[in-house]
């Protein structure tokens, strides 16, 4: 959520944000309902001190012995009039409120303008994609992955995008979330948190994915409940309504969960395989930073994404979301997008995202500083680090063999027992 006082006093500001971002939310409609607003609230203040002298004489008069009637008649019509002018204003606060939950994070300086994905620049490469041999195959066609990810089975226990893992490939997944994890906690320094994963209408509020995105989310209408579409949410919300202290800062939390998706409006995309499914686990990286660090922060993030693609010595590249294709809280967002040498091009594994005070505004996260004064909204920054599914895709298209086998990356192995190749006829 924005600042109230930007809004008012930089409208422009905000206008340039919503024009960069290709928006069509009008800054105009806040202006003329913050105007309604301050009118009613002028207004009323202005009634009340005339209730207030009014009253005054009514009390002198009747000590007076004087008719008082008339003058008590009109007071109860103002009274009235404030009353109608109290409800006026708090309508139009919750109007500007709920217009404030729409409004998108204002993109950073440094975050280039554009439109689309194609205006996303590239910050930096990393691996050189291997070279086969063959023609490489997509995850779901190579031999051993098509053994082993069983997307009937799972389309009859649920419906389409969802898949059962079988055996090795099951014990491959629990493999790449312990590695993250680890190694998240080991040498990235994060605490780990294993939170609820479902949350209520002011959780799922806090991070920017209620109004906006409902039609994304999975709800039980029974309950307030959500099922969390990334453990960003109550992760996010641990602090909600708290004043921490700045010497906690940063706060550095990783938590590994199922994550649930309805993938609204992205029908006919991704239909096949495991890059786009319903349900999927999700490594996740959340940081509360004092505001000063928050950039310092969000390069970190990005490094640690980066550093376990390398560890699985799996080809990437980073890029710069433009204004266009940022999401809806961030401020500044990098990509971090894995080769896939069986789709012959680069798929996003990892968002890492500067919310600056956009959540904290919405969930009031603060901190009190060292030297006193009034507690201010912290910074608060998320990234995935790393996705199971989308990182089994990168793993068996990238380390595929001809036979159909998938060899098993150095670093997984420990983790699987020492096994170091997959075999289609051991599945």
């Amino acid at each position: 959520m924005l600042d109230l006082k930007l809004l008012q006093r930089q409208p422009e500001v905000v206008a340039k944000a919503l024009a960069d971002r290709h928006s069509n939310i009008s800054i105009e409609e806040f202006q003329m309902l913050d105007g309604k607003r301050r009118s009613a609230l002028t207004e009323v203040e202005t009634l009340k001190a005339q209730l207030k002298k009014e009253s005054g004489e009514v009390a002198r008069m009747k000590r007076a012995g004087q008719d008082s009637s008339e003058l008590v008649a009109r007071l109860g019509m103002l009274s009235d009039r404030i009353k109608e002018l109290d409800q006026k204003a708090d309508e139009l606060k919750e109007q500007l409120y709920q217009w404030m939950l729409r409004v998108p994070n204002i993109p950073d300086a440094s975050v280039p303008v554009g439109l689309d994905e194609n205006d996303n620049p590239e910050l930096h490469r990393w691996g050189t994609p291997r070279d086969f041999g063959f023609s490489p195959k997509q995850h779901f066609e190579v031999g051993a992955a098509a053994a082993g990810l069983d997307f009937e089975r799972g389309a009859k226990l649920a419906g389409s995008r969802f898949c059962v893992s079988h055996g090795v490939f099951a014990r491959m997944e629990r493999a790449l979330m312990n590695f993250y994890l680890d190694t998240q906690t080991t040498e990235f320094g994060a605490t780990e948190i294993l939170p609820p994963f479902m949350v209520n209408h002011a959780t799922m509020q806090g991070t920017g994915q209620l109004p906006k995105f409902e039609e994304d989310l999975f709800k039980m209408p029974a309950w307030d409940f959500y099922l969390i579409p990334t453990a960003e949410v109550p992760v996010t919300n641990l602090h909600a309504g708290e004043i921490l202290e700045e010497d906690q800062l940063p706060l550095r939390y990783t938590a590994g969960t199922p994550c649930f998706r309805s993938e609204a409006g992205s029908a006919g995309k991704d239909v096949r395989g495991l890059i786009r499914q319903h349900q999927f686990i999700k490594v996740e990286m959340v940081r509360f930073s004092h505001p000063d660090k928050s950039w310092e922060e969000l390069e970190n993030m990005r490094r640690c994404a980066e550093i376990l693609l390398e560890k699985l010595e799996l080809p990437y590249r980073t890029i710069t979301l433009c204004t266009g294709d940022m999401g809806f809280g961030s401020a500044k967002t990098y990509d971090v997008e894995v080769w896939l040498p069986g789709q012959n091009t680069y798929r996003e594994i990892s968002s890492c995202s500067n919310c600056i005070d956009f959540q904290a505004r919405r969930a009031n996260i603060r901190f009190r500083p060292k030297g006193g004064g009034k507690p201010e909204f912290v910074h608060t920054l998320n990234g995935s680090g790393l996705p199971t599914g989308r990182s089994m895709v990168a793993v068996i298209e990238n380390y595929q063999q001809e036979d159909g086998s998938i060899v098993i990356p150095k670093v997984l192995r420990p983790y699987m027992g020492g096994l170091d190749v997959i075999r289609p006829d051991a599945v």
